[in-house]
């Protein structure tokens, strides 16, 4: 229950870009007022808390009511998250799940009606969310706006389905977020023109230049696989009313090191100016959105934190309306209990399974890119032994499998580079957007069983290492757990380490394989049904003719 109390020290008005001594009285959970003082003398700063404008909670590994007890800690007070990738298993019932889950503690979730639910007509996902569904979770859901619309060819084309969508957020007066990687020039204008207002996924400055100018917002990414902070910092400087901060996807272990606090102090520390930052972390979002979050006007819910000094903002409580649910790097939020939802029906693979009788022609490789989404596509020469392609190690040639999770059907096997590993194999089911388990190994059979750990967890991430097999189960929808999050985050810095013992380079090799089957992310991917040329938007074959 909220309590009323009163709070003294230096305000950070970031409506009138001011900060002085004031003493704020919270009644009910509300500001009642915030009243300028001479008597402070404590050297602590009361400011407005910080929003993510863009995650996927379900990236977390951890519900809702999880995620919020480590995020809380770092000074974030909200999110705006996108759940398709529950909606991709359960459909609509997994959207709610995460609702009814959210609002078991004292967080700001807002979470959207999920716009790709398949991603694409390319893949196997676990349900579908039609154009009425939207319409039901903006009507009788109360949902804040329509997820990123990840379909930009279908936007491009103007398919009706795609289109029939983005009427209904438009009816609704909800704003559409956007998705659309490397879409420049007149291809960008049009998908603007859509009624698309934001865009997370630029990964260069010309890029997110260029969305600007034709009206976009975009949101600066720093996540656990993309990170594109540096590339777009000077974004806050150039246009400081048209960007918003945001994660996008957070693995626990970095969860509970930080959040959208360290994009606030590393802009600090370039030497931006300290109102344009918040605003940019603080306010923009409730802006855009439409978000009842408060920013410590009077008559507003008591959302606040209290922080140390104003350069790398050492969190020293946070308040959610009205009610006190960290201090001082501690959690107050207790853990509640929360069913276990599930959607998986496959039987245990066969190591023939993922044997590729050899063809003629160079191998089309994907090309991994460390800290990015996009990968590249390759040609490299076969290895073949007794007529078949197999893996070559020392050439950091690869097998990578996707399992079809909802129903019985053979694996779809290709090729990748740049992962690294010398030994054994990493299997997920965390892999955008279907959630069907995806695999690289170094031999068919350790494939077989990484894959073999998971389809007898219904779900988590596994490692192979000769004999061992290593899994963290996560038994909500195949890609949570209802776990103490900190203890899912030590249990995953395990499995992460035991992965880059097999030799892997990569900064967070689990998070990358993830997106290796995002087919709406250039430039080469692996569906369960076959290997997809993300530029072209259509399957491609194995080898070059």
């Amino acid at each position: 229950m909220s309590k009323n109390f009163q709070l003294s020290g230096h305000l950070v008005d970031i409506h009138r870009r001011q900060i002085y001594p004031a003493r704020i009285e919270v009644r009910e959970g509300r500001i009642l007022s915030a009243t300028p003082t001479d008597q402070v003398t404590e050297k602590i700063y009361i400011m407005p808390g910080f929003i993510d404008a863009h995650i996927h909670i379900e990236s977390s590994m951890l519900i809702p009511s999880e995620f919020a007890r480590l995020a809380t800690v770092h000074g974030t007070v909200a999110t705006v998250s996108d759940p398709h990738e529950i909606a991709n298993i359960l459909g609509i019932d997994g959207i709610r799940y995460m609702i009814h889950n959210g609002k078991q503690v004292p967080f700001h979730f807002y979470f959207g009606a999920s716009s790709c639910v398949p991603a694409t007509a390319f893949e196997t996902a676990g349900a579908t969310i039609d154009a009425d569904k939207i319409h039901d979770l903006f009507t009788k859901d109360r949902l804040h706006y329509l997820s990123e619309m990840m379909n930009f060819p279908g936007v491009l084309h103007r398919d009706p389905l795609v289109m029939e969508k983005i009427a209904i957020a438009k009816q609704l007066q909800k704003p559409i977020d956007g998705h659309a990687p490397g879409l420049r020039g007149k291809e960008a204008l049009h998908y603007i023109q859509a009624g698309i207002s934001t865009d997370h996924e630029c990964f260069t400055l010309e890029e997110a230049e260029d969305k600007i100018r034709k009206g976009m917002k975009i949101l600066i990414r720093e996540g656990s696989a993309a990170r594109n902070y540096e590339a777009l910092h000077s974004l806050i400087k150039k246009y400081p009313t048209e960007v918003m901060f945001c994660s996008d996807d957070k693995h626990p272990h970095e969860l509970v090191q930080s959040h959208i606090n360290q994009l606030v102090y590393r802009s600090i520390a370039k030497g931006y100016d300290l109102m344009d930052v918040l605003h940019i972390a603080c306010l923009h979002p409730i802006q855009h959105y439409g978000l009842e979050v408060g920013t410590l006007r009077p008559g507003d819910s008591a959302d606040f934190i209290v922080v140390d000094n104003l350069t790398d903002f050492h969190v020293q409580a946070t308040y959610i309306k009205g009610q006190l649910v960290a201090e001082k790097g501690k959690t107050l939020i207790p853990s509640v209990s929360a069913p276990l939802v599930n959607h998986f029906n496959c039987q245990p693979k066969h190591v023939q399974d993922f044997a590729l009788p050899a063809q003629p022609g160079r191998l089309r490789v994907i090309e991994a890119v460390n800290g990015q989404l996009i990968t590249n596509q390759k040609l490299m020469d076969p290895c073949i032994e007794k007529g078949y392609f197999v893996t070559d190690p020392q050439r950091d040639l690869l097998k990578i499998a996707v399992v079809n999770r909802y129903q019985e059907a053979p694996p779809a096997v290709a090729f990748i580079h740049h992962f690294g590993l010398k030994s054994g194999a990493i299997a997920s089911c965390i892999a955008h957007d279907s959630h069907n388990i995806i695999c690289v190994g170094v031999t068919d059979e350790a494939m077989c069983r990484c894959i073999n750990a998971l389809i007898e967890h219904k779900g988590g991430i596994s490692v192979t290492s000769q004999d061992q097999v290593h899994v963290l189960p996560l038994p909500v929808a195949g890609i949570m757990s209802p776990d103490n999050g900190y203890r899912v985050a030590q249990a995953y810095v395990a499995i992460d380490r035991q992965a880059k013992q097999l030799g892997t380079t990569l900064d967070a090799p689990f998070m990358t394989l993830s997106f290796m089957a995002l087919l709406v992310i250039p430039s080469l991917k692996l569906s369960d049904k076959g290997l997809f040329d993300g530029n072209r938007f259509t399957f491609t074959s194995l080898t070059t003719e």
